[in-house]
């Protein structure tokens, strides 16, 4: 009976007892956990306040410098922009003077007749006369597609925009077809005349063009209007307006004008001898 009356008095072991007395006590003398989290959120919201308002006080401080800085940054681009815009000025003005020199330069070397003509073919000299007209468009959906997405520019199909060698073909077409002078939106062209591509920009003597591109080309009208519509690169701009939406229109004018070219380099000149002298 001692046994029994043992095991009814301690149904818990003596080790788990003595365990859960220490952790009793240990309980009671601490806060409650709901309530040490409580704190600890309340401690991580205090800092990030005052992370948070440190910062503002930071970025307030720093405004005005950063105003200050923003507002020299603008003056000097005005600056610069007014300096380029004054230099470009003394560069056409310089072109102007040096076109007027060469030009009386051939008026004293040769005859007025040889000194007009080769005025006119190297483009010294401004020229008026009939020709032909043609503009050349963008297709009207250039650079987007059927659902209004921007298309790539992987290809000339992929973008409806006319390229630079589709101005080069037209322009040397035009010249086979008897062009004796040609501009591209003002921009008279020469010998040395160059049409190339800058991105989707298109530059002739490294000035870019702005579409339409109206290329004016003086000479037989009717004749040089049939000859470059029935050539090869006349046939080509007609597969470009049919294929891919460029849009073309050429017409004959009784009488157009055609800037002189803004300089003209000479690389290599020999000087003209009448013949008969030694």
């Amino acid at each position: 009976m001692s046994l029994l009356t043992n095991v009814m008095d301690h149904s818990l072991d003596d080790g788990y007892a003595e365990a859960a007395a220490r952790k009793k006590a240990q309980d009671g003398g601490g806060l409650p956990r709901t309530l040490r989290a409580k704190l600890g959120l309340a401690a991580g919201l205090v800092l990030a306040a005052l992370v948070v308002t440190v910062g503002a006080a930071q970025a307030r401080v720093a405004a005005p410098a950063v105003a200050k800085e923003r507002e020299e940054l603008v003056d000097r681009i005005e600056e610069e922009t007014s300096a380029a815009d004054r230099l470009q000025e003394s560069i056409e003005e310089l072109r102007g003077d040096v076109s007027a020199r060469q030009r009386e330069a051939l008026e004293k070397n040769g005859d007025s007749d040889r000194s007009d003509l080769v005025g006119i073919l190297s483009g010294a000299i401004e020229v008026h006369g009939p020709g032909v007209k043609l503009v050349v468009d963008d297709a009207k959906d250039a650079g987007t597609g059927g659902d209004g997405q921007p298309r790539g520019t992987s290809g000339f199909s992929d973008t409806g925009r006319v390229r630079d060698r589709d101005m080069q073909r037209v322009v040397n077409g035009l010249w086979e077809s008897g062009a004796e002078a040609i501009s591209i939106n003002g921009q008279r062209l020469t010998a040395l005349s160059a049409i190339r591509a800058a991105g989707d920009a298109i530059l002739v003597d490294n000035r870019p063009l702005v579409p339409p591109y109206t290329v004016l080309a003086v000479g037989d009208g009717e004749r040089l209007s049939s000859r470059f519509q029935d050539s090869v690169d006349g046939f080509y701009l007609h597969a470009l307006q049919e294929n891919y939406g460029i849009r073309t229109a050429i017409s004959v004018a009784d009488d157009l004008e055609l800037p002189a070219a803004p300089s003209v380099i000479v690389r290599t000149a020999q000087p003209i001898t009448e013949k008969g002298t030694s």
